[in-house]
């Protein structure tokens, strides 16, 4: 016998879609997406990571780097040496949003131009 709960297809969607928003808050903030970019096909220490994104506080860096390794998307290995080494990695689902990332890179380059231009109308436009 299956019991039917009313609401329960809601209540489902409705944390698929809070689950979804987490993961994009995370994912798609401008350290993480610079991380997932510098990243790419190689494995950095941390104070690589910091030098390659320029800008970006030690608190910041660990943050992020601590987000992205809960999501799945940055392995993080301590090799055990005095002082300990860390290096950090993209996985397999890192590089397929790297792939994202990149498409939003080219994006952006491609149409830097015309948000420039739209930008200074919008603001001409306001200041009369």
């Amino acid at each position: 016998m299956v019991t039917e709960h009313p609401g329960r297809e809601s209540a489902d969607t409705d944390l698929t879609r809070a689950l979804a928003r987490e993961i994009y808050a995370s994912v798609a903030n401008k350290w993480a997406l610079l991380l997932i970019n510098v990243l790419a096909d190689r494995t950095l220490r941390f104070t690589e990571l910091q030098t390659q994104v320029g800008g970006i506080s030690h608190k910041m860096l660990s943050q992020t780097l601590r987000h992205l390794e809960r999501d799945g998307l940055v392995d993080r290995t301590v090799h055990p040496v005095v002082p300990p080494r860390v290096e950090y990695r993209l996985t397999e689902a890192g590089q397929a949003l790297r792939t994202t990332v990149n498409g939003l890179c080219t994006w952006t380059h491609t149409y830097l131009d015309h948000i420039e231009e739209a930008r200074r109308r919008f603001d001409s436009a306001r200041a009369v």
